[in-house]
């Protein structure tokens, strides 16, 4: 069992559910946390019986949740955002706060970037909470693919952040999920470049029928970091 609790703010949603199973079935603590307890609680029965024996998985309200734990995953919608994290922030502070948030838009013509005034979703967490140590990661992971494919994913996890240690940290994290440690994109102003590039992953899935992912090439990873 790994020492840190890990809560998953948003983790009733098929995302957020989806890294908890991962996580819980990589033996990590995990607490799902929404704005309601009992939906969370429904979602982390669903986790423990799909994360199997020994899975720790329990549930409570987003703050409860956060307060709970030293690694914060925030997998909430764009919308409601800076008021959700702004009611959070005394409780983020201190903490590792990951953020996978897409602020994304859809018409007819599909998914795209939503501009965000302070750059990136990452960097409004980053301005709304300077007292936390913000981390952008997870954002292009296919929900189904979290909750139903067999094994982990053939896909990268791109990481980005201004804190190397955080970034290293949360790099080890990705190996819950495709066995392998994410991949350093650089600074978090790069958030502005990866959380859009979610949209195109959606496009190509609509277009195609299918659930795509990004893999970079020429990556050696060093197997200590695992």
């Amino acid at each position: 069992m790994k020492s840190s609790k890990i809560a998953v703010v948003g983790g009733t949603g098929p995302q957020g559910k989806g890294l908890a199973y991962r996580f819980a079935a990589a033996g990590w603590p995990v607490v799902i946390g929404s704005r309601s307890a009992e939906r969370a609680e429904e979602a982390a029965l669903e986790v423990r019986r799909r994360a199997g024996d020994g899975a720790v998985v329990s549930a409570a309200d987003n703050a409860s949740a956060a307060a709970d734990c030293p690694i914060i995953l925030l997998v909430v919608p764009y919308d409601g955002h800076r008021e959700l994290v702004s009611e959070l922030a005394p409780i983020f502070a201190g903490k590792l706060v990951v953020s996978c948030v897409n602020p994304l838009g859809f018409d007819k013509s599909g998914a795209y970037g939503l501009d965000v005034e302070e750059g990136s979703a990452a960097e409004q967490l980053r301005d709304l909470v300077p007292g936390a140590t913000v981390v952008a990661a997870f954002h292009h992971l296919s929900a189904v693919n979290l909750w139903e494919h067999e094994g982990p994913l053939p896909e990268d996890v791109l990481v980005c952040g201004d804190d190397r240690s955080a970034k290293d940290e949360v790099a080890r994290l990705a190996v819950a999920i495709t066995g392998r440690p994410g991949i350093d994109g650089g600074a978090l102003r790069v958030a502005r470049q990866l959380e859009p590039l979610t949209a195109v992953l959606i496009n190509v899935n609509r277009r195609y029928k299918t659930l795509s992912g990004l893999a970079v090439n020429g990556v050696v990873h060093d197997p200590r970091a695992a």
